[in-house]
């Protein structure tokens, strides 16, 4: 069976490998803006099934015209988030399943064209969103009561390399992206209430806490988007709800650093001139510091996924925690970003290849399937999942 590659980045290349080696998988169609370093990549790897193709997916009509002629029986979309609400509108109008990795968002609005025209649309099918998700499905079904719920992710240098750099972090995403993160607001429930944290808040001292990892000692966690969205989606009692939180994970010290960086105003996209030069600190910042954050061929990165609930089960409190931990494969090169990003969006197309997922419409991790069909598949991979459980009197 086909399956279509749009965009093969960082990420996307995880994707490809992936589904190079499924079973269920014929050809797969990779389409990338650029086809000379897309056609290198296959050539070094040796990867057969593949055909490549250049697509400029910036209109939708050049998006139709590549499903029209390929057919794919799904499409693996990881393109700029931007660019997903084009994709996914053709896709549905070629009758074409989709996956991604990127937010639910305004795709949500396509759910009843979706079911109409027979597709799956599957977004958040990647670490966070994505894993994050299929582990707080857990955790909130072994309560009988949810009164608390948080999410934790985090994409680091491995313990071995984290003081390369006084910010103890390097690039395993577009820096753009990251810097883009650190000025995004957070909503959260703090004793009941929704808080909204906004984007200049989020690395201040009172915002930021500490989580303790065995083998991996404390990590600094600040938040990270919007929690409360997720209430409806888990199909909890928010009269019930107490805290409910996203957080980033970082190694200590990196949320003071950033909190002087955007006080600074460091994260401002206004342009400045600069000896008859106009460029933004933002711009600067992304130019300056991204080639002195790159991993060295030898440097693991280590990515995570912490969900943890409490609540009453049988009319007592406990508390569940699930974790997810991967780490880069120097043997393929591929870091625990990109294979826990890309390795659950294939895992999601080949789900849907093998009638796993039936269901129609848009769809979300967090509601619409076992997740355990995604995270057996992920330990098969290679990733360590844990799970504890607590009482709590």
């Amino acid at each position: 069976m086909r399956v279509a590659l749009l965009g093969v980045g960082l990420q996307g290349k995880a994707v490809l490998h992936d589904l190079v080696n499924s079973t269920v998988v014929t050809e797969i169609v990779a389409a990338d803006v650029n086809k000379r370093g897309l056609d290198e990549f296959v050539k070094k790897k040796g990867y057969e099934k593949v055909v490549t193709c250049e697509l400029n997916a910036s209109s939708k009509d050049s998006i139709s015209s590549f499903l029209s002629q390929f057919q794919p029986r799904v499409i693996v979309c990881m393109l700029p988030p931007k660019m997903a609400p084009d994709v996914a509108k053709a896709a549905i109008e070629e009758g074409i399943h989709y996956v991604s990795s990127n937010y639910t968002g305004e795709l949500a609005l396509l759910d009843s064209e979706a079911r109409e025209k027979g597709v799956i649309v599957l977004p958040e099918m990647g670490m966070d969103p994505g894993i994050d998700l299929l582990l707080a499905r857990l955790a909130v079904n072994e309560l009988e009561k949810v009164e608390g719920l948080y999410s934790y992710g985090g994409g680091l240098p491995a313990p071995e390399c984290a003081d390369a750099n006084p910010l103890k972090y390097k690039i395993t995403w577009t820096f753009e992206g990251v810097l883009r993160a650190y000025k995004r607001p957070a909503k959260m429930l703090k004793g009941g209430e929704e808080r909204v944290i906004g984007g200049k808040e989020i690395f201040r001292e009172e915002n930021v806490h500490f989580l303790e990892l065995d083998g991996l000692g404390k990590l600094e966690a600040y938040p990270n988007g919007d929690a409360v969205q997720y209430i409806e989606k888990f199909g909890l009692d928010r009269s019930a709800m107490k805290e409910m939180g996203r957080f980033a994970l970082r190694w200590p010290g990196h949320c003071y650093i950033w909190n002087v960086f955007v006080d600074l105003n460091f994260l401002d996209e206004t342009p400045i001139n600069v000896k008859g030069c106009n460029a933004s600190p933002f711009d600067f910042l992304v130019a300056h510091l991204s080639p002195q954050l790159e991993f060295a061929p030898s440097e693991r990165d280590i990515g995570i996924i912490v969900v943890s609930a409490w609540g009453k089960k049988e009319g007592k409190s406990c508390w569940v925690s699930y974790s997810l931990i991967d780490y880069r494969d120097l043997d393929t090169g591929f870091f625990a970003m990109n294979r826990m990003v890309g390795f659950t969006s294939s895992i999601g197309a080949q789900l849907i290849l093998q009638g796993k997922i039936a269901k129609t419409g848009v769809l979300s991790p967090a509601r619409d399937m076992d997740p355990f069909m995604v995270l057996d598949e992920l330990k098969e991979r290679g990733m360590s999942l844990k799970r504890s459980f607590t009482w709590c009197e």
